[in-house]
């Protein structure tokens, strides 16, 4: 259908995941995607942008806790594509422990990847949209941890739940300032990826801890990576015009309990 036929949409943590599910949703859909994630993953990062097709795909190195890495990405975005319409910040990272056993140091590296790079990212994005001329779009992943107490995984839901108010301050922002670029976070349950089978596997009985999780969705199963990239592409096209500083939540039913 190409319902994001001309766009130019950049993907932090890219290299795998939800991140690379989106990238490809995208392409597919019509628009150019830079993918971007930590110099140790650009060899998937690579695989990833060529996986796009001839022309559509572009990876850039980027931590996301650095400001420089991000500023560079905008340039290489812009002097490569001409332009910015679409930013999914996705990086995230999680540490499976309570209040009592985090450390402060472990606490603040959770926070410098799931909020700190969120708020770089939009920092960074809106420069570059109105640079650009583009009504934009900026996607932040939050969770369900971001909707509802999260205690053995503290430090995380602290983050994600920072960014869904970040989000809605941002889509406020630029509403007010007319600059035509929205912001929504997204609310995924657990989703079949690497995060959720380091989670399982940290609790000493992986197999276990999977049928946990599935029994704490009401629909009864883990989400797949392309549940998350529908919403990715519904929320970076003209579809969703009207919606902005809005939570997309895809739980399976979770926080209707």
């Amino acid at each position: 259908m190409k319902r994001v036929e001309g766009k130019v949409a950049l993907v932090t943590g890219g290299a795998g995941g939800l991140g690379s599910a989106a990238a490809r949703m995208l392409a597919r859909e019509g628009a150019k995607v830079v993918v971007t994630d930590r110099k140790e993953r650009e060899q998937d990062g690579l695989a990833v942008a060529a996986s796009l097709g001839d022309g559509a795909g572009l990876f850039v190195p980027l931590d996301v806790t650095k400001e420089a890495d991000w500023a560079a990405a905008m340039e290489r975005t812009l002097a490569h594509f001409g332009r910015l319409d679409v930013l999914l910040n996705n990086a995230g990272m999680g540490i499976p422990k309570d209040i009592e056993s985090l450390s402060l140091e472990e606490w603040r590296l959770v926070h410098a990847v799931n909020l700190d790079g969120v708020f770089l990212g939009c920092k960074h994005a809106i420069k570059a949209m109105r640079q650009s001329g583009a009504k934009g779009s900026i996607i932040n992943v939050s969770s369900v941890a971001g909707l509802q107490g999260t205690p053995t995984i503290v430090a995380y839901g602290s983050a994600k739940g920072a960014v869904r108010m970040l989000t809605k301050s941002v889509a406020l922002h630029c509403a007010y300032k007319g600059y035509g670029i929205r912001c929504n976070s997204i609310h995924p349950t657990f989703i079949e990826t690497d995060m959720v089978d380091a989670l399982a596997k940290s609790s000493g009985a992986p197999a276990k801890a999977r049928a946990n999780m599935a029994r704490s969705i009401p629909l009864g199963h883990l989400g797949e990576p392309d549940d998350i990239a529908h919403a990715v592409v519904y929320l970076a096209s003209d579809e969703s015009k009207l919606m902005t500083g809005a939570e997309f939540v895809l739980d399976g039913g979770a926080t209707a309990q």
